[in-house]
């Protein structure tokens, strides 16, 4: 018993040690891979885990990460789905996780699209079942328009871009993001976390995703995931895709936490009316539903940003059904 809690508290301490930029010493709940390709003049080295169930029911699932993220939080939702049968492939993407942080490269949602039909074309996946998170979402909704016929069913979980914030917000140049993201270390991003993922709350299973975001903070060339986050603030707030949900064929399921109110650059809008008016997720989903033909809704009670961390039985029940049927 001395020696396993000695080996978790090894584990742990290496987890959270001060990382390079492709937290090359951070240990993922499975196996990692790679692709190497060029994009954009540059060799770009993509990760990502390939796991494959015990008794495969012949479906894949993609999962996609959001933008404080990298594939390591879906490994309960893998497990889930993995145990049902379904093959599970996590990318991280280009300027993420154990991916390639290049520089100067023009982040859009298109390009990550393409980068995720590269993997899944190396691996001779035709057909998915797509999953997108936050930031995840808008690729996964950009992947669908792009490659129709290669999504069979789309869940998009508390997805960013349901509503076009540059309407109502001021624009932040890549600049000041590039300076905020600076000056980002744990404690900045747990109080973000706490304040637009939670919903106030927390809990100290939510420290691992905090530090997981900074993990690289301190680090030599972490001015370069500075930038490539600015780079990816930017890509969200500029491109939207509201706008494109009437034209989404696949049958499409849409997960959101009743009390999430994430809102890109809602912290620089001067009018309350307005600001209070923003991320109001329950009917922005709702919105999204009637734009989407076909699509069903579930709206977990009582969770914010993350409901397959905060209310994980509800979520993962949810997701499965809709698979399943």
């Amino acid at each position: 018993m001395k020696r396993l809690l000695l080996l978790f508290v090894l584990i742990s301490s290496a987890a959270f040690a001060q990382q390079d930029i492709l937290l090359s010493t951070y240990p993922y709940p499975y196996e990692v891979s790679y692709i190497n390709f060029d994009s954009q003049h540059q060799k770009l080295k993509m990760a990502y885990m390939d796991i494959k169930p015990q008794k495969p029911n012949g479906k894949t699932v993609v999962l996609l990460h959001g933008k404080n993220f990298n594939g390591a939080y879906w490994k309960t939702t893998i497990a889930a789905l993995t145990q049902d049968g379904y093959r599970v492939i996590v990318p991280d993407q280009i300027g993420f996780g154990k991916s390639s942080k290049p520089v100067g490269y023009q982040f859009t949602f298109q390009q990550l699209a393409q980068n995720t039909k590269k993997l899944l074309d190396t691996l001779g996946v035709k057909n998915i079942e797509l999953l997108g998170h936050s930031m995840g979402g808008m690729i996964a909704t950009r992947f669908t328009l792009m490659y129709p016929n290669s999504v069979s069913k789309l869940v998009l979980v508390d997805p960013l871009g349901l509503e076009d914030w540059k309407r109502v917000a001021p624009y932040a140049s890549i600049d000041s993001n590039f300076k905020k993201e600076l000056k980002t270390d744990f404690a900045a991003a747990r109080k973000y976390q706490q304040e637009n993922y939670y919903h106030g709350t927390w809990k100290p299973e939510y420290d691992e995703w905090a530090k997981l975001q900074v993990a690289w903070y301190g680090d030599p060339n972490y001015p370069t995931v500075a930038m490539d986050n600015a780079l990816t603030s930017d890509m969200i707030f500029t491109q939207p895709v509201v706008y494109e949900f009437n034209l989404i064929k696949a049958s499409t399921l849409l997960i959101v936490g009743s009390l999430d109110r994430t809102a890109i650059n809602k912290d620089l809008v001067n009018d309350p009316a307005i600001k209070a008016q923003m991320g109001q997720y329950p009917q922005l989903a709702k919105a999204a539903q009637q734009q989407i033909k076909g699509s069903q809704l579930v709206i977990i009670a009582g969770a914010g940003h993350l409901p397959q961390i905060e209310a994980f039985d509800r979520y993962i029940a949810a997701v499965k059904k809709f698979l399943a049927d």
